[in-house]
């Protein structure tokens, strides 16, 4: 490095890398991350930070010991910055000069091209970057030995176009023998001792080079170099200077020896995993007689997932399948500073990555695409294209030959690039969590790694299992031998410093998200922002609708053009058959950063109302569709968002399945509902969405869903949205069998309604209080509360409900023996489910249970086993597994009474199956009492105790002492019996004809 005529010492190894990164990437930012890793190779020391402090202090002090008064080396968040101002960079110059001469060529300028290069050759005084290290360093340097080779070798063209053969000889010997494997320089050297009246020299330079081919590579000379030895035996006319251009300059240049470019880039270390996803590229091989072109692989996939690693980790593995080279190009589809590169700049790189001389390289992009496809004829080249944004950068890209290779990797799908064979489409998702934990190990170290595995689990599940965050998490961790994997775990936890955690250095999450955001079209980049608000973990087409205030056909335009971005994960089909979606961790937090940057707090809030409206209207249709009419519920004044008739009728076709695919989501939305100070709406969606819990047993979700809708409604002193909340979680406790804590619950809910003069509600408490009354044997309660309760919901028209009362009043009378009227009241209850129609089902199957229960009361076991069989097909065609063990119990324990013992302990045993995937004690322990009973009268005593005993625990358990003393009972009876105390013995009671 020089200032002014004097040579500016730079001091040792460290300093002079550091230097290097600088000056090869004048005016742009150096993150300390990159130099720590130039420096120390990727196992830096814990005070690495300080000691490149300390080397850029250094190399100051030197700058301005030399007389340089500018600040050379800025300081530049997250590194360092190279102030090039007055002063000149070799490189630059010799770039600008190479530029020059080509240009220079194109306009057949050949004098002024040969000058252009002689200077820029002259610049170079030694091997580039001589005496620096570092992994980084020394690649650079290779590839720019490589550019000094390529521009020689142009030059060499330029040199014999004029006619200087004799001239160039000495130096171009030279370059031969220091390089006998370039065949380009070599057929130059041929050419000029030809020329030069020197035939049997060209003749064993030829031959000489066929023996370093054979000998080092295996190989012969390629066509070009025997053309050219062919052509020399026979003297050819054409091999003189001054042929006219035309057909035969065109056959010169095709026949010019074609050199073996190697421009993959260095295999990506520390790979993990992605062993399927390398086999399905591995159909790329081998299919030349089925193809009538080249083999072509995609690899598409979110920012940060590893296609560009896959591919050349791909590209290392089969490149010698390829022996006539391999191109690469990254067409910086997403870069942040430059323009996607176009197919016409790459043409022109690829041609002269081919030996093309740049004067021989056509202006006009189709002539270029022609001659690019006509050098790689007959040839097997392997092409990789990367960071590719669009078809049109890769269509002229494409070779037409069946032996060559090409594979493109795009955060986009490209829908218009066939991929041949099919199988070489590769769609990259995140890794797998045991490939995730290979890779943090593989940069931070086993050991640290094996020391904490709950954490280490829980920070891939916090870089979303996604490579280019795992390696900056672990390339944290190896920076700072301090930090736990712990302590890096508490940081991320944070959703909203997650980013940022993930954002630091040269490698940054949120700029390669950034980079594809910008591509995106307006109304799908607000969408994005806006789905980003939602805590739903995914979510169907319509929800963009709602977000957007717009038709479904739009949001599903929208959201498909996000997914083909990488944006959205499609998940499946939900039940009505309509696509799901979902975020990567994330890409979501990245998308409600837009939002609240580029969004209102006013448009945000709307936006979510929106969505949160459309799931209360559609779940509110559902629960109407579930009970037949907006039946045993009440509402707030929320205004619903309306979806089309069509949409709703489609996804509600069947609304218990709507809502079981909506189910966390639902839950979610009423928990970001409750947070954001939305108590009705809150409230509202809960009671609607209890149908779906009570039915099929989602008891977590009831109680989550009731507790954050009523801690809403205290706080905004909603009364009567606090009231549901409380007669929901008293229902909650009810079917849990905690009576005393309903109990409470139904007061404080009675209570808040009459307060709010909110009828309707008052009735649906009074008749579950009704309820617990029985229980507790107050019957005239009982029968009070349910008289009360009814002649409301007869005023109000709640058929359901009123249904309901009449059941209960009918066990309220079997309790009291009345058993005509109870099946009277249970026949009553029936005909009004009835009138509800499909929707009534449910009622239905509780009056036909109740039904099937005053028959056993009368005996009558055949017209119980009648209503029990056609309450189990009722439960069965909704999911109501409660139902189910209620209904195959009471079947059971009418076969008990019809004495045929063998078909009650099998239709027991299969209730007992159904309990276990229940909560409810009661229900088990009675089939267990039930079942006891059956395996003793089939003479299975020991199997019969088992039984017994466990059904007395359950009832201990919950507190019911009646059925503790019905078990007590069971127990004494079969221990004053004698017989068998194993199994049924041939010809036992169970044996023949279901007993």
């Amino acid at each position: 490095m020089s200032s002014g005529t004097e040579e500016a010492h730079i001091g040792g190894p460290r300093h002079r890398t550091i230097l290097v990164l600088l000056l090869l990437n004048p005016g742009r930012i150096v993150s300390v991350n990159t130099l720590i890793d130039a420096v120390w190779d990727g196992r830096p020391p814990a005070t690495a930070r300080t000691q490149v402090s300390i080397c850029i202090a250094a190399l100051r002090k030197t700058f301005k010991a030399a007389g340089i008064t500018e600040e050379v080396i800025a300081t530049a968040h997250p590194g360092y910055l190279l102030n090039i101002g007055a002063h000149r960079l070799d490189s630059a110059e010799f770039a600008e000069l190479v530029s020059a001469a080509e240009s220079a060529v194109q306009h057949n300028r050949y004098t002024e091209a040969a000058r252009c290069y002689t200077e820029a050759l002259r610049l170079w005084t030694g091997p580039p970057l001589a005496g620096v290290t570092g992994q980084s360093v020394e690649d650079e340097a290779r590839r720019l030995e490589e550019l000094r080779l390529n521009t020689y070798e142009d030059a060499t063209s330029v040199q014999l176009e004029l006619g200087n053969h004799q001239k160039i000889l000495p130096d171009l010997a030279a370059m031969v023998r220091d390089h006998p494997l370039r065949e380009r320089a070599r057929h130059h050297l041929i050419t000029a001792q030809y020329r030069s009246g020197r035939r049997a020299e060209a003749l064993e330079t030829f031959r000489e080079g066929r023996r370093w081919f054979i000998d080092e590579l295996g190989l012969e000379p390629g066509p070009a170099l025997c053309e050219l030895h062919n052509a020399i035996l026979q003297d050819e006319p054409s091999l003189a200077r001054g042929e006219q251009e035309g057909a035969g300059a065109a056959a010169r240049l095709l026949a010019k020896p074609v050199g073996e470019p190697f421009e993959l880039p260095p295999d990506v270390p520390g790979l993990a995993g992605r062993t399927e996803e390398l086999a399905q590229l591995g159909a790329l091989l081998g299919l030349s007689s089925e193809l009538r072109g080249p083999a072509t692989g995609l690899i598409t996939g979110v920012a940060g997932v590893g296609k560009t690693c896959l591919a050349i980790r791909w590209a290392h593995s089969v490149a010698e399948r390829f022996p006539d080279g391999q191109l690469f190009a990254d067409l910086r589809g997403y870069d942040e500073h430059l323009e996607p590169t176009t197919a016409d700049e790459i043409l022109g790189r690829f041609l002269r990555s081919l030996s093309v001389p740049t004067g021989q390289i056509p202006a006009e992009p189709e002539e270029r695409a022609a001659l690019y496809r006509s050098m790689l004829a007959d040839r097997r080249v392997l092409i990789v294209l990367d960071n590719v944004r669009t078809y049109a950068q890769v269509r002229p890209l494409l070779p037409s030959s069946e032996g060559c290779c090409v594979l493109v990797t795009s955060r986009e799908q490209l829908s218009e690039l066939v991929a041949w064979p099919p199988r070489a489409r590769v769609r990259l998702g995140r890794l797998p969590a045991a490939e995730a934990v290979e890779l943090l190990g593989r940069i931070v170290g086993e050991q640290r790694i094996a020391a904490d595995p709950p954490s280490v689990a829980r920070l891939v599940e916090l870089c979303d299992l996604l490579p280019l965050a795992l390696r900056i998490a672990g390339a944290r961790l190896a920076a700072k031998p301090h930090w736990t994997v712990a302590h890096l775990v508490r940081r991320l936890s944070d959703e909203r410093l997650r980013l940022d955690e993930l954002s630091q250095g040269e490698s940054q999450v949120r700029a390669s998200f950034a980079l594809s955001y910008r591509c995106l079209s307006p109304d799908t980049a607000r969408l994005y922002r806006r789905l980003g608000l939602l805590d739903v973990p995914d979510f169907s087409a319509w929800i963009g609708a709602a977000l957007l205030d717009t038709d479904l056909l739009d949001a599903e335009r929208l959201i498909e053009q996000l997914v083909d971005a990488q944006f959205l994960d499609v998940v499946g089909l939900d039940a009505t058959g309509h696509p799901r979606y979902r975020f990567q961790n994330l890409l979501r937090l990245f998308a409600r950063e837009r939002a609240e940057e580029e969004e209102t707090a006013a448009d945000r809030r709307a936006a979510c109302e929106r969505a949160f409206r459309a799931y209360l209207g559609l779940a509110e249709l559902a629960h109407q569709r579930a009970y037949g009419g907006d039946f045993s519920i009440i509402h707030s004044a929320v205004p619903r968002h309306v979806l089309p008739a069509e949409l709703s009728t489609g996804l509600l076709a069947g609304p218990l399945d709507w809502l079981e695919t909506e189910r966390l989501s639902l839950v979610a939305v009423v928990d970001q509902a409750a947070e954001l100070g939305m108590d009705d709406l809150a409230w509202d969606l809960t009671t609607s969405v209890v149908v779906l819990f009570e039915t099929r047993n989602y008891l977590a979700d009831w109680r989550e869903c009731c507790e954050r809708a009523l801690a809403a409604t205290r706080a905004a002193g909603n009364a009567r949205g606090q009231a549901a909340m409380l007669h929901n979680l008293g229902a909650l406790e009810m079917r849990l069998r905690s009576f005393s804590a309903a109990y409470d619950r139904f007061a404080a809910a009675l209570a808040l309604h009459e307060q709010a003069g909110e009828e309707h509600g008052r009735a649906l408490v009074l008749r579950n209080m009704a309820m617990l009354d029985e229980m507790r044997g107050e019957l005239t309660t009982a029968t009070e509360r349910s008289a009360e309760a009814l002649e409301i919901f007869r005023a109000v028209g709640d058929l359901s409900s009123e249904a309901h009362v009449l059941n209960n009043m009918a066990q309220i009378e079997l309790d009291r023996g009345s058993t005509d009227t109870a099946r009277k009241l249970s026949e009553e209850s029936i005909r009004v489910s009835e009138a509800i129609g499909e929707g009534g089902a449910r009622s239905v199957a509780l009056g036909t249970h109740r039904l099937g229960r005053v028959y056993l009361a009368q005996d009558r076991h055949d017209l119980a086993e009648e209503a029990f069989l056609r309450m189990i097909r009722i439960v069965r065609a909704k999911s109501d597994m409660i139902g189910l063990a209620h209904g195959l119990l009471g079947l059971g324990e009418a076969q008990l009474g019809a004495g045929t013992w063998g078909l009650a302990r099998a239709t027991l045993v299969r209730a007992l199956d159904v309990a276990a995937l229940v909560n409810s004690p009661l229900v088990e322990g009675k089939i267990k009492l039930a079942l006891g009973e059956a395996r003793r009268q089939c003479g299975e005593h020991s199997l019969a105790r088992q039984h017994l005993h466990d059904a007395q625990g359950d009832f201990t358990r919950i507190g019911v002492q009646k059925w503790v003393e019905r078990a007590a009972v069971a127990l004494s009876l079969l221990n004053g019996e004698e017989g068998p105390s194993g199994g049924p013995v041939d010809g036992g009671p169970c044996d023949s004809n279901g007993k």
